[in-house]
């Protein structure tokens, strides 16, 4: 996973800029070399000039998916290891991730320990099981997220399919996630 000369090259791609910065000077201090990247398509961009051992992804950024760059980079280094972060954490979106080859995904706000654990974790290692578990308006939620990112975010089909009105489904989606 790294590189000839034995140092951990880490690219970091979101649109949030101080948290962008924040990250990257925190993960120098951790022993990585950061490249960062505003954009998915600076994110590519980087990749093709030089696929990096480790990712840090934000899941949507302003000109795109995040998915995107965790897909170049496993086509350009299959033993990199990626982790996506997202504000908009569902378990739709995290299984989507892990399918394009994320090794891990964290919701946001998550700091430099919770990201370097998750970058470092051997691949193997299960995650410990939730202490609170989803309440069964979450478990129901999480449910119609999943169908609305089958049905690639189209409101009239998820509603079709989940027998449901599409404007009751339109006022489920417009809200938060119950806990």
């Amino acid at each position: 996973m790294l590189d000839n000369s034995g140092e951990k090259t880490l690219l970091i791609v979101d649109d949030d800029l101080p948290f962008l910065n924040r990250l990257g000077r925190a993960m120098e201090q951790r022993g990585f070399i950061v490249n960062l990247a505003e954009s998915v398509s600076a994110g590519l961009n980087a990749i093709k000039q030089s696929a990096p051992d480790y990712a840090v992804v934000d899941m949507r950024l302003e000109d795109g998916n995040g998915l995107d760059v965790i897909r170049l980079l496993n086509e350009q280094s299959p033993d990199s290891r990626a982790i996506i972060l997202t504000g908009y954490g569902n378990i739709a979106t995290a299984v989507a991730a892990v399918k394009r080859g994320a090794a891990d995904y964290l919701a946001k706000p998550a700091d430099a320990d919770d990201i370097y654990a998750a970058l470092m974790a051997s691949p193997n290692t299960a995650a410990p099981p939730p202490e609170n578990p989803m309440s069964a308006d979450r478990v129901r939620w999480e449910h119609i997220q999943r169908v609305y990112e089958l049905c690639d975010r189209n409101v009239s089909e998820t509603a079709r399919r989940l027998d449901m009105h599409r404007r009751t489904l339109q006022r489920i989606l417009a809200k938060r996630a119950p806990r």
